[in-house]
Protein backbone atom coordinates (compact mmCIF):
# COMPACT_ATOMS: atom_id res chain seq x y z
CA UNK A 1 0.00 0.00 0.00
CA UNK A 2 1.07 3.66 -0.25
CA UNK A 3 3.25 4.65 2.70
CA UNK A 4 3.59 7.69 4.92
CA UNK A 5 7.04 7.44 6.50
CA UNK A 6 7.59 9.48 9.66
CA UNK A 7 11.37 9.62 9.95
CA UNK A 8 12.61 10.65 13.40
CA UNK A 9 16.24 11.73 13.49
CA UNK A 10 15.81 12.82 9.87
CA UNK A 11 18.93 15.01 9.81
CA UNK A 12 21.20 12.46 11.52
CA UNK A 13 24.02 10.40 10.09
CA UNK A 14 22.04 7.17 9.58
CA UNK A 15 19.23 9.02 7.81
CA UNK A 16 21.65 10.77 5.46
CA UNK A 17 23.82 7.72 4.71
CA UNK A 18 21.22 4.95 4.52
CA UNK A 19 17.57 5.84 5.10
CA UNK A 20 16.95 8.73 2.73
CA UNK A 21 18.96 7.15 -0.15
CA UNK A 22 17.20 3.85 0.55
CA UNK A 23 13.70 5.35 0.49
CA UNK A 24 14.58 7.18 -2.72
CA UNK A 25 15.72 3.95 -4.40
CA UNK A 26 12.65 2.00 -3.24
CA UNK A 27 10.39 4.73 -4.60
CA UNK A 28 12.25 5.22 -7.89
CA UNK A 29 12.42 1.46 -8.51
CA UNK A 30 8.65 1.13 -8.06
CA UNK A 31 8.69 -1.01 -4.90
CA UNK A 32 6.41 1.50 -3.13
CA UNK A 33 3.27 2.54 -5.04
CA UNK A 34 3.26 5.90 -3.26
CA UNK A 35 5.51 7.36 -0.61
CA UNK A 36 5.41 10.58 1.44
CA UNK A 37 8.09 11.35 4.02
CA UNK A 38 7.66 13.51 7.11
CA UNK A 39 11.06 14.29 8.56
CA UNK A 40 11.26 15.04 12.29
CA UNK A 41 14.38 16.27 14.07
CA UNK A 42 15.70 18.85 16.52
CA UNK A 43 16.93 21.21 13.78
CA UNK A 44 14.71 24.21 13.07
CA UNK A 45 14.27 23.62 9.33
CA UNK A 46 11.38 24.12 6.95
CA UNK A 47 10.30 21.60 4.32
CA UNK A 48 12.48 23.18 1.61
CA UNK A 49 15.54 23.08 3.84
CA UNK A 50 14.98 19.39 4.53
CA UNK A 51 14.54 18.69 0.82
CA UNK A 52 17.94 20.28 0.17
CA UNK A 53 19.49 18.10 2.88
CA UNK A 54 17.85 15.00 1.40
CA UNK A 55 19.02 15.88 -2.12
CA UNK A 56 22.61 16.29 -0.92
CA UNK A 57 22.47 13.00 1.01
CA UNK A 58 21.13 11.08 -1.98
CA UNK A 59 23.72 12.63 -4.25
CA UNK A 60 26.55 11.68 -1.90
CA UNK A 61 25.50 8.25 -0.62
CA UNK A 62 23.04 6.67 -3.03
CA UNK A 63 24.38 3.72 -5.02
CA UNK A 64 21.82 4.40 -7.75
CA UNK A 65 21.72 7.20 -10.31
CA UNK A 66 19.48 10.07 -9.28
CA UNK A 67 17.65 11.24 -12.40
CA UNK A 68 16.12 14.70 -12.30
CA UNK A 69 12.57 13.46 -13.00
CA UNK A 70 12.85 10.83 -10.27
CA UNK A 71 14.13 13.38 -7.78
CA UNK A 72 11.39 15.86 -8.66
CA UNK A 73 8.72 13.24 -8.03
CA UNK A 74 10.36 12.12 -4.77
CA UNK A 75 10.89 15.69 -3.51
CA UNK A 76 7.21 16.52 -3.86
CA UNK A 77 6.46 13.98 -1.15
CA UNK A 78 8.91 15.39 1.43
CA UNK A 79 7.75 17.44 4.43
CA UNK A 80 9.40 18.39 7.71
CA UNK A 81 8.31 19.09 11.29
CA UNK A 82 10.73 20.37 13.97
CA UNK A 83 10.52 18.21 17.08
CA UNK A 84 9.78 21.28 19.18
CA UNK A 85 6.55 21.91 17.24
CA UNK A 86 4.94 19.05 19.18
CA UNK A 87 2.23 16.49 18.53
CA UNK A 88 -0.37 18.77 16.84
CA UNK A 89 2.09 19.86 14.12
CA UNK A 90 3.20 16.25 13.54
CA UNK A 91 -0.40 15.04 13.28
CA UNK A 92 -1.21 17.81 10.80
CA UNK A 93 1.81 16.95 8.61
CA UNK A 94 0.86 13.27 8.49
CA UNK A 95 -2.73 14.18 7.66
CA UNK A 96 -1.53 16.33 4.74
CA UNK A 97 0.62 13.47 3.48
CA UNK A 98 -2.26 10.99 3.67
CA UNK A 99 -4.62 13.35 1.87
CA UNK A 100 -2.06 13.76 -0.93
CA UNK A 101 -1.78 9.97 -1.36
CA UNK A 102 -5.56 9.50 -1.49
CA UNK A 103 -7.18 6.24 -0.47
CA UNK A 104 -6.01 3.86 2.25
CA UNK A 105 -2.36 4.03 3.17
CA UNK A 106 0.00 2.63 5.80
CA UNK A 107 2.16 4.56 8.29
CA UNK A 108 5.77 3.59 8.99
CA UNK A 109 7.53 5.31 11.89
CA UNK A 110 11.32 4.97 11.80
CA UNK A 111 13.02 5.84 15.12
CA UNK A 112 16.59 6.77 14.17
CA UNK A 113 17.09 8.34 17.60
CA UNK A 114 19.35 7.77 20.64
CA UNK A 115 18.16 5.00 23.00
CA UNK A 116 17.18 7.48 25.71
CA UNK A 117 14.84 9.26 23.27
CA UNK A 118 12.98 6.17 22.04
CA UNK A 119 10.17 6.10 24.61
CA UNK A 120 9.55 9.86 24.47
CA UNK A 121 9.23 9.50 20.68
CA UNK A 122 6.72 6.68 21.13
CA UNK A 123 4.70 8.86 23.52
CA UNK A 124 4.78 11.68 20.97
CA UNK A 125 3.29 9.34 18.35
CA UNK A 126 0.57 8.37 20.81
CA UNK A 127 -0.25 12.01 21.59
CA UNK A 128 -0.44 12.74 17.87
CA UNK A 129 -2.90 9.87 17.32
CA UNK A 130 -0.57 8.08 14.91
CA UNK A 131 -0.65 4.56 16.36
CA UNK A 132 -3.39 3.11 14.15
CA UNK A 133 -2.51 1.69 10.72
CA UNK A 134 1.14 1.98 11.66
CA UNK A 135 4.33 0.01 12.12
CA UNK A 136 7.37 1.20 14.02
CA UNK A 137 11.04 0.42 13.33
CA UNK A 138 13.32 0.51 16.37
CA UNK A 139 17.13 0.78 16.26
CA UNK A 140 19.37 -1.07 18.72
CA UNK A 141 20.17 -1.38 21.54
CA UNK A 142 17.00 -3.09 22.77
CA UNK A 143 17.89 -2.64 26.42
CA UNK A 144 21.25 -3.28 28.06
CA UNK A 145 20.27 -6.15 30.39
CA UNK A 146 17.24 -8.25 31.31
CA UNK A 147 15.58 -5.59 33.46
CA UNK A 148 15.98 -2.74 30.96
CA UNK A 149 14.85 -4.93 28.03
CA UNK A 150 11.69 -5.99 29.88
CA UNK A 151 10.98 -2.42 30.93
CA UNK A 152 11.46 -1.17 27.37
CA UNK A 153 9.14 -3.82 25.96
CA UNK A 154 6.47 -3.17 28.62
CA UNK A 155 6.51 0.55 27.82
CA UNK A 156 6.38 -0.09 24.09
CA UNK A 157 3.47 -2.49 24.48
CA UNK A 158 1.46 0.17 26.28
CA UNK A 159 1.29 2.00 22.95
CA UNK A 160 2.03 -0.51 20.16
CA UNK A 161 1.17 -4.18 19.81
CA UNK A 162 4.13 -6.53 19.37
CA UNK A 163 3.04 -7.19 15.76
CA UNK A 164 3.55 -3.49 15.02
CA UNK A 165 7.13 -3.35 16.35
CA UNK A 166 10.08 -4.11 14.06
CA UNK A 167 13.45 -4.28 15.86
CA UNK A 168 15.94 -3.80 13.07
CA UNK A 169 19.25 -5.62 12.63
CA UNK A 170 20.87 -4.59 9.36
CA UNK A 171 23.05 -7.74 9.37
CA UNK A 172 19.95 -9.83 8.67
CA UNK A 173 18.98 -7.57 5.78
CA UNK A 174 22.05 -8.57 3.81
CA UNK A 175 21.57 -10.99 0.95
CA UNK A 176 24.08 -13.54 2.31
CA UNK A 177 22.28 -13.84 5.66
CA UNK A 178 19.11 -14.92 3.89
CA UNK A 179 21.13 -17.14 1.58
CA UNK A 180 21.94 -19.25 4.65
CA UNK A 181 18.29 -20.32 4.79
CA UNK A 182 18.26 -21.18 1.10
CA UNK A 183 21.55 -23.05 1.33
CA UNK A 184 20.53 -25.06 4.40
CA UNK A 185 16.97 -26.02 3.63
CA UNK A 186 16.80 -26.19 -0.18
CA UNK A 187 19.76 -28.52 -0.79
CA UNK A 188 19.66 -32.26 -0.16
CA UNK A 189 23.46 -32.33 -0.16
CA UNK A 190 23.93 -30.20 2.97
CA UNK A 191 20.74 -30.49 5.03
CA UNK A 192 21.51 -34.05 6.26
CA UNK A 193 25.01 -33.14 7.52
CA UNK A 194 24.03 -29.91 9.35
CA UNK A 195 24.41 -31.35 12.85
CA UNK A 196 26.81 -32.48 15.60
CA UNK A 197 27.69 -35.72 13.77
CA UNK A 198 29.42 -33.90 10.92
CA UNK A 199 30.18 -30.36 12.18
CA UNK A 200 33.05 -29.87 14.62
CA UNK A 201 32.59 -26.17 15.44
CA UNK A 202 31.18 -22.93 14.05
CA UNK A 203 32.73 -19.46 13.91
CA UNK A 204 30.97 -16.15 13.43
CA UNK A 205 33.66 -13.51 13.01
CA UNK A 206 33.02 -9.79 12.48
CA UNK A 207 36.26 -7.82 13.03
CA UNK A 208 36.17 -4.10 12.20
CA UNK A 209 38.99 -1.74 11.26
CA UNK A 210 36.88 1.28 12.27
CA UNK A 211 37.25 3.06 15.58
CA UNK A 212 34.51 4.81 17.51
CA UNK A 213 34.17 7.87 15.24
CA UNK A 214 31.52 10.09 16.91
CA UNK A 215 30.09 7.38 19.19
CA UNK A 216 32.61 7.52 22.05
CA UNK A 217 30.28 8.44 24.94
CA UNK A 218 27.51 6.10 23.76
CA UNK A 219 29.92 3.23 23.05
CA UNK A 220 31.67 3.55 26.42
CA UNK A 221 28.34 2.96 28.15
CA UNK A 222 27.69 -0.36 26.39
CA UNK A 223 30.86 -1.91 24.89
CA UNK A 224 31.36 -4.49 22.15
CA UNK A 225 29.23 -7.25 23.68
CA UNK A 226 26.05 -5.21 24.02
CA UNK A 227 26.70 -3.29 20.81
CA UNK A 228 27.41 -6.22 18.49
CA UNK A 229 26.94 -9.67 20.00
CA UNK A 230 23.39 -9.53 21.40
CA UNK A 231 21.93 -7.51 18.54
CA UNK A 232 23.91 -8.89 15.56
CA UNK A 233 26.01 -12.01 16.06
CA UNK A 234 23.43 -13.95 18.08
CA UNK A 235 20.85 -13.24 15.38
CA UNK A 236 23.16 -14.70 12.74
CA UNK A 237 23.82 -17.67 15.03
CA UNK A 238 20.08 -18.37 15.11
CA UNK A 239 19.93 -18.59 11.30
CA UNK A 240 22.84 -21.05 11.32
CA UNK A 241 21.47 -23.21 14.14
CA UNK A 242 17.67 -23.15 13.76
CA UNK A 243 15.54 -26.13 12.81
CA UNK A 244 13.59 -26.09 9.57
CA UNK A 245 10.50 -23.89 10.00
CA UNK A 246 7.13 -25.34 9.11
CA UNK A 247 6.75 -22.66 6.41
CA UNK A 248 8.71 -19.79 4.93
CA UNK A 249 6.68 -17.22 6.82
CA UNK A 250 7.53 -14.82 9.66
CA UNK A 251 5.90 -16.48 12.67
CA UNK A 252 7.31 -19.91 11.87
CA UNK A 253 10.84 -18.57 11.38
CA UNK A 254 10.67 -16.40 14.52
CA UNK A 255 9.57 -19.41 16.56
CA UNK A 256 12.53 -21.50 15.36
CA UNK A 257 14.95 -18.67 16.13
CA UNK A 258 13.47 -18.32 19.62
CA UNK A 259 13.89 -22.08 20.17
CA UNK A 260 17.61 -21.62 19.52
CA UNK A 261 17.77 -18.80 22.06
CA UNK A 262 15.88 -20.89 24.62
CA UNK A 263 18.40 -23.71 24.08
CA UNK A 264 21.45 -21.52 24.62
CA UNK A 265 23.27 -22.06 27.89
CA UNK A 266 24.22 -18.97 29.95
CA UNK A 267 27.49 -17.37 28.85
CA UNK A 268 30.20 -18.23 31.37
CA UNK A 269 32.79 -15.51 32.06
CA UNK A 270 35.66 -18.00 31.70
CA UNK A 271 34.48 -18.66 28.12
CA UNK A 272 34.92 -14.99 27.21
CA UNK A 273 37.93 -12.82 26.29
CA UNK A 274 37.42 -9.07 26.60
CA UNK A 275 39.90 -6.65 25.08
CA UNK A 276 40.50 -2.93 24.76
CA UNK A 277 42.74 -1.34 22.15
CA UNK A 278 45.71 0.72 23.28
CA UNK A 279 44.75 4.39 23.20
CA UNK A 280 41.03 3.87 23.87
CA UNK A 281 41.24 5.62 27.25
CA UNK A 282 42.78 8.65 25.56
CA UNK A 283 39.79 9.07 23.25
CA UNK A 284 37.72 12.22 23.84
CA UNK A 285 35.05 11.66 26.49
CA UNK A 286 36.49 8.34 27.74
CA UNK A 287 37.44 7.89 31.40
CA UNK A 288 41.13 7.06 32.07
CA UNK A 289 39.90 4.12 34.17
CA UNK A 290 37.35 2.79 31.64
CA UNK A 291 37.21 -1.00 31.44
CA UNK A 292 34.72 -1.03 28.53
CA UNK A 293 35.64 -3.71 26.03
CA UNK A 294 36.27 -2.78 22.39
CA UNK A 295 36.88 -6.48 21.59
CA UNK A 296 35.00 -9.61 22.56
CA UNK A 297 35.53 -13.27 21.78
CA UNK A 298 33.36 -15.95 23.34
CA UNK A 299 32.29 -19.56 23.19
CA UNK A 300 28.60 -20.38 23.41
CA UNK A 301 26.77 -23.66 23.60
CA UNK A 302 23.39 -24.70 22.25
CA UNK A 303 22.02 -27.47 24.44
CA UNK A 304 19.75 -29.36 22.07
CA UNK A 305 19.76 -32.60 20.10
CA UNK A 306 21.24 -31.13 16.91
CA UNK A 307 24.11 -29.14 18.43
CA UNK A 308 25.07 -30.87 21.69
CA UNK A 309 28.87 -30.72 22.04
CA UNK A 310 29.41 -28.31 19.12
CA UNK A 311 30.98 -25.02 20.27
CA UNK A 312 30.02 -21.75 18.57
CA UNK A 313 32.84 -19.19 18.63
CA UNK A 314 32.00 -15.51 18.15
CA UNK A 315 34.47 -12.64 17.73
CA UNK A 316 34.15 -8.92 17.01
CA UNK A 317 35.98 -5.74 17.86
CA UNK A 318 37.14 -2.27 16.88
CA UNK A 319 40.47 -1.23 15.35
CA UNK A 320 41.35 -4.77 14.24
CA UNK A 321 43.51 -5.91 11.33
CA UNK A 322 40.76 -6.36 8.75
CA UNK A 323 37.10 -5.60 8.29
CA UNK A 324 35.31 -8.88 7.54
CA UNK A 325 31.99 -10.59 8.20
CA UNK A 326 32.14 -14.34 7.90
CA UNK A 327 30.47 -17.52 9.08
CA UNK A 328 32.74 -20.55 8.98
CA UNK A 329 31.49 -24.11 9.43
CA UNK A 330 34.29 -26.57 10.29
CA UNK A 331 33.49 -30.18 9.42
CA UNK A 332 34.79 -33.14 11.34
CA UNK A 333 37.88 -34.83 9.88
CA UNK A 334 37.88 -38.53 8.96
CA UNK A 335 38.43 -40.74 12.02
CA UNK A 336 41.43 -42.49 10.42
CA UNK A 337 43.74 -41.60 7.52
CA UNK A 338 45.12 -44.09 5.00
CA UNK A 339 47.46 -41.45 3.60
CA UNK A 340 51.19 -41.41 4.48
CA UNK A 341 52.44 -38.90 7.09
CA UNK A 342 54.04 -36.63 4.47
CA UNK A 343 50.92 -36.48 2.26
CA UNK A 344 49.73 -33.16 3.71
CA UNK A 345 46.41 -34.50 4.98
CA UNK A 346 45.40 -32.65 8.15
CA UNK A 347 48.19 -30.11 7.82
CA UNK A 348 45.79 -27.31 6.91
CA UNK A 349 42.95 -28.09 9.26
CA UNK A 350 39.44 -29.40 8.61
CA UNK A 351 37.26 -28.76 5.61
CA UNK A 352 35.33 -25.50 5.90
CA UNK A 353 32.15 -24.04 4.46
CA UNK A 354 32.48 -20.27 4.59
CA UNK A 355 29.82 -17.60 4.06
CA UNK A 356 30.96 -14.03 3.46
CA UNK A 357 28.38 -11.62 4.90
CA UNK A 358 29.44 -8.67 2.77
CA UNK A 359 26.64 -6.97 0.84
CA UNK A 360 27.07 -9.34 -2.13
CA UNK A 361 26.85 -13.10 -1.48
CA UNK A 362 30.01 -15.17 -1.54
CA UNK A 363 30.63 -18.66 -0.23
CA UNK A 364 33.45 -21.17 -0.35
CA UNK A 365 33.80 -24.90 0.35
CA UNK A 366 37.37 -26.06 1.06
CA UNK A 367 38.57 -29.65 0.70
CA UNK A 368 41.71 -31.71 0.20
CA UNK A 369 42.61 -32.67 -3.35
CA UNK A 370 45.58 -34.42 -4.95
CA UNK A 371 48.45 -32.33 -6.26
CA UNK A 372 49.24 -33.20 -9.93
CA UNK A 373 52.24 -35.40 -10.49
CA UNK A 374 53.67 -38.62 -9.08
CA UNK A 375 53.11 -39.65 -5.50
CA UNK A 376 50.24 -38.74 -3.21
CA UNK A 377 50.61 -35.11 -2.06
CA UNK A 378 47.41 -33.31 -1.12
CA UNK A 379 46.65 -29.57 -1.03
CA UNK A 380 43.68 -27.59 0.28
CA UNK A 381 41.50 -26.54 -2.65
CA UNK A 382 38.17 -24.73 -2.74
CA UNK A 383 34.93 -24.37 -4.64
CA UNK A 384 33.79 -20.75 -4.63
CA UNK A 385 30.64 -18.91 -5.59
CA UNK A 386 30.04 -15.16 -5.80
CA UNK A 387 26.90 -13.27 -6.75
CA UNK A 388 29.02 -11.59 -9.43
CA UNK A 389 29.05 -14.95 -11.24
CA UNK A 390 25.30 -14.79 -11.88
CA UNK A 391 25.03 -11.38 -13.49
CA UNK A 392 22.33 -10.50 -10.94
CA UNK A 393 24.48 -8.40 -8.63
CA UNK A 394 22.67 -5.23 -9.74
CA UNK A 395 19.41 -6.57 -8.30
CA UNK A 396 20.72 -6.84 -4.74
CA UNK A 397 18.94 -4.50 -2.35
CA UNK A 398 21.00 -2.73 0.29
CA UNK A 399 20.31 -4.12 3.79
CA UNK A 400 18.32 -1.13 5.08
CA UNK A 401 16.31 -1.00 1.86
CA UNK A 402 15.26 -4.62 2.20
CA UNK A 403 14.35 -4.26 5.86
CA UNK A 404 12.36 -1.07 5.35
CA UNK A 405 10.46 -2.77 2.53
CA UNK A 406 9.80 -5.84 4.69
CA UNK A 407 8.47 -3.64 7.50
CA UNK A 408 6.18 -1.84 5.05
CA UNK A 409 4.83 -5.23 3.99
CA UNK A 410 4.47 -6.44 7.58
CA UNK A 411 7.02 -9.24 7.05
CA UNK A 412 8.75 -9.87 10.41
CA UNK A 413 11.02 -12.71 9.20
CA UNK A 414 14.24 -10.73 9.57
CA UNK A 415 13.31 -8.90 12.79
CA UNK A 416 13.71 -10.08 16.37
CA UNK A 417 10.89 -10.43 18.90
CA UNK A 418 10.45 -9.23 22.47
CA UNK A 419 10.70 -12.84 23.69
CA UNK A 420 13.90 -13.43 21.74
CA UNK A 421 15.70 -10.30 22.92
CA UNK A 422 14.74 -10.84 26.56
CA UNK A 423 16.01 -14.42 26.43
CA UNK A 424 19.35 -13.26 25.03
CA UNK A 425 19.77 -10.84 27.93
CA UNK A 426 18.97 -13.69 30.33
CA UNK A 427 21.69 -15.81 28.72
CA UNK A 428 24.07 -12.86 29.03
CA UNK A 429 23.46 -12.21 32.73
CA UNK A 430 26.42 -14.22 34.17
CA UNK A 431 28.83 -12.38 31.87
CA UNK A 432 27.37 -8.93 32.56
CA UNK A 433 27.37 -9.52 36.32
CA UNK A 434 30.93 -10.87 36.49
CA UNK A 435 32.88 -9.86 33.37
CA UNK A 436 36.52 -10.96 33.05
CA UNK A 437 39.13 -8.18 33.01
CA UNK A 438 39.89 -6.41 29.74
CA UNK A 439 43.20 -7.22 28.07
CA UNK A 440 44.99 -4.63 25.96
CA UNK A 441 45.71 -5.17 22.29
CA UNK A 442 47.47 -3.13 19.61
CA UNK A 443 45.34 -1.31 17.04
CA UNK A 444 45.66 -3.12 13.73
CA UNK A 445 46.11 -6.53 15.39
CA UNK A 446 43.54 -9.33 15.69
CA UNK A 447 42.93 -8.79 19.41
CA UNK A 448 44.39 -10.07 22.70
CA UNK A 449 46.54 -13.22 22.46
CA UNK A 450 44.32 -15.03 24.97
CA UNK A 451 41.68 -15.40 22.24
CA UNK A 452 43.79 -18.28 20.86
CA UNK A 453 43.55 -20.15 24.17
CA UNK A 454 39.77 -19.72 24.06
CA UNK A 455 39.40 -21.54 20.76
CA UNK A 456 42.21 -24.13 21.21
CA UNK A 457 42.74 -26.79 19.94
CA UNK A 458 41.01 -25.15 16.97
CA UNK A 459 42.21 -21.97 15.24
CA UNK A 460 40.46 -18.79 14.13
CA UNK A 461 39.50 -18.89 10.47
CA UNK A 462 40.51 -15.27 9.99
CA UNK A 463 42.95 -14.19 8.69
CA UNK A 464 42.42 -16.37 5.62
CA UNK A 465 45.36 -18.36 4.35
CA UNK A 466 43.70 -18.38 0.92
CA UNK A 467 41.84 -15.35 -0.39
CA UNK A 468 38.64 -15.11 -2.36
CA UNK A 469 39.16 -15.41 -6.09
CA UNK A 470 38.72 -12.20 -8.05
CA UNK A 471 35.64 -12.67 -10.29
CA UNK A 472 36.90 -9.94 -12.63
CA UNK A 473 40.26 -11.60 -13.29
CA UNK A 474 40.49 -13.60 -16.48
CA UNK A 475 40.67 -17.33 -15.88
CA UNK A 476 39.76 -17.08 -12.20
Amino acid sequence: RPQVVVLFGATGDLARRKLLPGLFHLSAAGFIPGCRIVGVSLEDLDAEGFRELARAAIGEYSTHQCESDEWKSFAQGIDYVPLGAGAPALAAAVQRAEQALKGECQRLHYLSVPPNAALSTVRLLSEAGLVGRSRIIMEKPFGTDVASARSLNENLHEVFDEEQIFRIDHFLGKEPAQNILAFRFANGLFEPIWNRNFIEHVQIDVPETLGLEKRTVFYDSIGAYRDMVVTHLFQILAFVAMEAPTALEPNAISEEKNKVFRSMLPIKPHDVVRGQYNGYRQEEGISPESDTETFIALKCTIDNWRWAGVPFYLRTGKRLAEGKRIISIAFREPPKSMFPPDSGVGAQGPDHLTFDLADVSKMSLSFYGKRPGPGMRLDKLSLQFAMHDTGLVGEVLEAYERLILDAMRGDRTLFTTAEGIERLWEVSSPLLEGPPPVRLYAPGSWGPNSMHQLIAPHAWRLPFERGWRDPNRAGS
